[in-house]
């Protein structure tokens, strides 16, 4: 009985292996799919070449390893982690915080151009109502001992 059972076993066993193998490769074709979800002919041929693979002996990496060589580094649904994969996923990050950099920059500066402003009056030059008001905001001292009563955030909304 127990050499009955054990060709079955290693069968259950090697069909295990090749779906979890076919459930984590992309299909060329249809590309949306894993190759055990796939009919097109080459998931069919693939999920035959990962069987063959199994019997004779490799691992679940060589295989991997194998239809990367062979088909490219898309057919696998994880590609493996590298400095390219992770200058891609971190792009729109580094993006973000450049841009926000530059914005921050830009309002320090539109802040700071005090002496320009004042440049401008004795040149004769009218000032803006938004110049006036950020000429005052800072050079109107604050009340002694009191922090200003306005929330941090409203100075960075537009007016």
């Amino acid at each position: 009985m127990e050499n009955e059972e054990d060709p079955v076993k290693r069968q259950q066993i090697l069909d295990a292996r090749a779906r979890n193998i076919s459930h984590n490769v992309r299909c060329l074709e249809c590309g949306s799919q894993s190759i055990e979800e796939s009919q097109a002919d080459i998931a069919v041929l693939l999920r035959k070449l990962i069987r063959d693979e199994i019997r004779s002996g490799k691992s679940d990496k060589d295989i991997y390893k194998k239809l990367e060589d062979d088909y490219g580094e898309t057919i696998l649904y994880a590609p493996k982690f590298d400095w390219q994969t992770a200058a891609f996923w971190l792009s729109p990050l580094l993006i973000a915080g450049a841009a926000g950099g530059i914005w921050a920059y830009g309002r320090h500066r539109q802040r700071t151009n005090v002496h320009l402003l004042a440049l401008n009056l004795t040149r004769g030059v009218p000032l803006t109502p938004r110049e006036k008001e950020t000429m005052l905001d800072i050079l109107t001292p604050p009340p002694s001992g009191i922090l200003p009563t306005s929330p941090w955030w409203k100075n960075w909304l537009p007016q």
